[in-house]
């Protein structure tokens, strides 16, 4: 059995959110980010009502960052930056519920998030 690990982020907004990562998975066949790894979380704000966030990851924009940085991003470090970008969401959108259950990566913010936790 798969043990959830519940996680609270005090947001910059004022709400404080329960998160936990639920997985990941290719992004499906039909939707317009494909192709691109859906990594999905589920957020509370008010412990009753959860709802599922998607963070994309698409492989050019990995591609893009090797390119640039001269090394492929690890497993672990893709990760870190599609969770941060889950984290910058919850501080910059108000109402997740309704505006933040898409969010994508592109390499320039993918890059800015890494470096301010020092992976280059």
């Amino acid at each position: 059995m798969n043990v959830r690990r519940l996680k609270t982020y005090t947001a910059q907004t004022g709400y404080v959110y329960d998160y936990y990562f639920v997985g990941k998975r290719p992004a499906l066949p039909g939707d317009p980010l494909a192709p691109s790894v859906e990594y999905i979380f589920d957020i509370s704000s008010d412990r009753k009502t959860t709802c599922a966030v998607s963070v994309f990851l698409s492989p050019q924009v990995v591609a893009s960052y090797a390119a640039g940085h001269g090394r492929t991003l690890s497993e672990p470090e893709q990760y870190a930056a599609v969770k941060m970008r889950l984290l910058q969401a919850l501080d910059e959108i108000p109402d997740m519920l309704h505006d933040g259950r898409r969010l994508t990566l592109d390499v320039e913010t993918l890059s800015a998030l890494l470096e301010s936790v020092g992976i280059d």
